[in-house]
């Protein structure tokens, strides 16, 4: 990217999706004082972030994860990057470093990963290094990534498999234990040795890891 009028690399222009006003407005404070960073809108929901970047072109979304009512910022994410054309990078800036959050954000397309408790500057270079297209990662986050892909893959039994296969279908506990034969009961004993095995405690961030981990079918 180069600026006719200067000669030089244009700015990375940014599009702050965060649903609090309060660290929205810290951090457009912030980015305005980054050399080589333009803010050129922000958005307090996620139909706001793909309204505003379908508008605008941002080269990268500063993405947050929750963002209360709507969509959340997985699911912005995945829109924001599945688009065709040209699309912007996603860096996801977060208080959330749990091994589905991490996931699910990648999995939707994200460029990036990082927490709020970063220092300023590794935040600019994030950016920078989000718009030229190369992954960025705190330190804590890509320490749980690595250390992710070198533990063996959880060992599940045939019967949590199965009800794990049946999860990711979407169904709700009494639809899996109609489908296989089973009580309810027994459907949310073996949901809660598969959240243990898996090391998470949702739904949606058992069949993440799953899928990372290609324990499904």
């Amino acid at each position: 990217m180069t600026d006719p009028a200067a000669g030089g690399p244009a700015p990375v222009r940014i599009l702050v999706c965060d649903d609090h006003v309060v660290v929205r407005a810290g951090l457009l404070a912030l980015l305005d004082s980054a050399p080589g960073i333009e803010v050129v809108g922000e958005a307090g929901t996620g139909e706001e972030a793909l309204a505003l970047s379908a508008r605008l072109a941002p080269d990268v979304v500063l993405m947050d994860l929750q963002l209360g009512v709507g969509i959340d910022g997985v699911e912005t994410t995945r829109r924001l990057t599945a688009g065709t054309g040209r699309v912007p990078h996603v860096l996801v800036l977060t208080t959330y470093d749990t091994d589905a959050d991490i996931t699910r954000a990648i999995e939707a397309g994200a460029t990036g990963y990082l927490l709020k408790a970063e220092r300023p500057e590794e935040l600019f270079a994030a950016i920078h290094a989000a718009a030229q297209g190369r992954t960025a990662l705190s330190g804590p986050v890509a320490g749980r990534v690595m250390a992710n892909l070198r533990k063996p893959r959880p060992a599940l039994t045939d019967r949590e498999r199965g009800i794990l296969a049946q999860l990711a279908t979407g169904l709700g506990n009494r639809e899996i234990a109609r489908a296989l034969f089973i009580s309810e009961a027994t459907v949310k004993t073996h949901l809660r040795r598969i959240y243990d095995k898996l090391g998470v405690d949702t739904r949606a961030g058992a069949v993440a890891v799953a899928k990372e981990q290609r324990l499904l079918p």
